[in-house]
């Protein structure tokens, strides 16, 4: 009981305090993580998983699922799920690195590469099927990642059903008939500067889209690869605002409409 009261007056504390700035700021990030708790749910597989949970005042409510970048879970992912709570959302923070946060592209490079996609599809489908089923839900979910989890929050929507799906940023070129098993809605977030998820990937992806018969919107921003992350070189204030501002409402839409 002290704990949960503990969170409560961390998460009051914060509520004034800006998003991005929470992001940008290691002290308030950890802060914020700490406001969180970490949850843990068994796989299909028979093994154990864990998350960092975040709750509303008032429950049930819907879930959103978030899906870390390849740093793993980290500080500022947990941050975002603390912001979700405070707009009323079960918020979970999923893990696909099995504990690892890494402090240099060279280890979020390494611990990428170590991804077993078997695996991380089972861990992402146990989540999904825990957000659809506990007790605190509302019964809607959806899911959002950035860059390695926007690619993932696509793909884990094709394997579980889903009411909502955000991407910044990920790998979306999936075949029509993987896209043909989304359930709802999928909004993506990409930049015209970005080498990588640009026009010819995220074009695939809109015709895939349109051949499997699912509703999408796409927008792009002059802007980088990882323009909504305020701890990095990228960072583009404006862009990132205004693609939170348009996630934020769409999964306001989907999941409480």
């Amino acid at each position: 009981m002290t704990i949960a009261i503990d969170r409560r007056a961390l998460l009051a504390s914060l509520a004034g305090i800006p998003l991005a700035a929470r992001l940008a700021d290691p002290e308030l990030a950890r802060a914020a993580a700490a406001a969180t708790e970490r949850f843990n749910i068994m796989t299909a597989g028979g093994y154990s998983v864990s998350g960092a949970l975040a709750t509303p005042d008032k429950l049930p409510a819907p879930v959103v699922i978030l899906v870390h970048e390849w740093w793993g879970l980290n500080d500022q992912i947990k941050t975002v799920a603390v912001d979700f709570a405070g707009q009323g959302y079960v918020a979970l923070a999923l893990d696909l690195m099995g504990g690892k946060v890494a402090a240099t592209p060279d280890e979020a490079g390494k611990q990428v590469q170590a991804v077993d996609p078997a695996r991380a599809s089972e861990i992402a489908t146990a989540w999904i099927d825990w957000a659809g089923k506990n007790t605190q839900g509302s019964g809607k979910v959806g899911i959002v990642g950035w860059c390695f989890g926007g690619g993932w929050s696509l793909l884990a929507s094709t394997l579980a059903p889903v009411d909502a799906t955000v991407l910044y940023y990920g790998k979306c070129d999936l075949a029509p008939e993987q896209l043909s098993h989304l359930k709802g809605p999928v909004m993506g977030h990409f930049g015209l500067q970005d080498p990588r998820m640009n026009k010819e990937m995220v074009g695939k992806f809109e015709a895939a889209m349109q051949q499997a018969g699912k509703p999408y919107q796409v927008f792009w921003y002059d802007a980088p690869h990882a323009f909504a992350n305020p701890t990095g070189a990228n960072y583009h204030k404006e862009d990132a605002q205004l693609a939170w501002s348009r996630t934020t409402e769409f999964f306001a839409k989907n999941l409480k409409g």
